[in-house]
């Protein structure tokens, strides 16, 4: 349960919405990343974590697509440009 705190100081429970698989593995992730910091602070941990799921996202639906550019940026829902410029700084 998420605890939500009412304007009038009233904290409410609020039921938590079951993790879909993606979420059970990042999470899971998380945590074996932050057992292996052994205590230490992580640094810019959102923006490590988005950047790694991008990459393994066009990784999977370039792989899928056999390389169609095409094709993987309509499975992504982006732009070939787009693609192409995030490919580009992957060093893919």
């Amino acid at each position: 349960m998420i605890s939500k705190t009412k304007s009038n100081g009233r904290s409410t429970e609020l039921p938590k919405k079951p993790a879909t698989a993606i979420e059970k593995c990042v999470q899971a992730e998380l945590e074996r990343y932050l057992e292996l910091l052994e205590g230490d602070e992580p640094s810019n941990l959102y923006r490590m974590v988005v950047r790694q799921a991008e990459h393994a996202v066009i990784e999977m639906a370039m792989q899928q697509c056999g390389g169609n550019q095409s094709r993987a940026s309509e499975w992504l829902g982006i732009s070939r440009g787009n693609l192409r410029t995030k490919l580009s700084d992957m060093n893919y």
